[in-house]
């Protein structure tokens, strides 16, 4: 009796697997939307699928994300997602970004990770006055904060859409004054500034004690972003 290779069947399992998984994310995606949202989110698809098919890639989740950002207005939010995926081609050829395009920026050890906080957005730690001026410029600035926010996605619970940072402004100083790069940063981020008196108080009202920095009188260490 001949050997049957396993092969085909795996390839078939796999297949049926992220078929399966594709069809509950997308599940999951319409129990947690409103009629309105559903509606429009099919709506969205079928008009970026014929303007951009490369967008026939991309889950529900992520159309739902540019809905809200535009207030369901879907007009809106396929402009600003076609020109997202327009922006991804020419600025994340490879699909991902290499840790050895943005060695300069990781070698700095200036952006950690954490844990969860109390609603379940991944919680991310900037220290300015690690922050150096690329060589590579704001380009290369850039592609550091796309690695960032790449790490941050991967580590968000199914559902969230949102993550929790905290930047750090101690020992800032002139050295560390970077206009371009710090615009990049806060077009994307939103900073809290908060006394450092308040801090802890400040942050427990967003983040368990266990989740909460060392650094700031909680229990978890530090995590550089390239580990995480």
């Amino acid at each position: 009796m001949e050997g049957v290779s396993p092969e085909p069947l795996r390839s078939e399992l796999d297949s049926k697997s992220k078929q399966d998984t594709a069809k509950e994310e997308d599940d999951d995606t319409f129990k947690e939307s409103t009629d309105a949202e559903v509606t429009k989110i099919r709506l969205m698809r079928a008009f970026v699928e014929s303007r951009d098919p490369s967008s026939k890639e991309v889950d529900d989740l992520m159309i739902r994300r540019f809905l809200r950002a535009r207030s369901l207005d879907v007009e809106k939010a396929s402009a600003m997602f076609l020109k997202y995926l327009k922006w991804k081609r020419s600025f994340v050829p490879n699909g991902y970004i290499s840790p050895s395009e943005i060695a300069e920026d990781i070698a700095q050890d200036k952006v950690f990770t954490q844990g969860l906080d109390k609603k379940g957005r991944p919680i991310v730690v900037a220290f300015a006055a690690k922050h150096f001026q690329s060589k590579n410029g704001a380009d290369g600035f850039k592609r550091y904060v796309v690695f960032v926010l790449e790490k941050l996605c991967s580590r968000m619970p199914p559902g969230q859409e949102k993550f929790l940072a905290i930047a750090d402004i101690k020992g800032w100083a002139y050295a560390n004054s970077d206009l371009r790069g710090y615009l990049n940063a806060l077009s994307i981020l939103q900073i809290v500034f908060v006394e450092n008196k308040k801090l802890k108080s400040t942050l427990l009202e967003e983040i368990e004690e266990s989740q909460l920095p060392d650094i700031y009188g909680g229990q978890m260490p530090l995590v550089p972003i390239q580990n995480s």
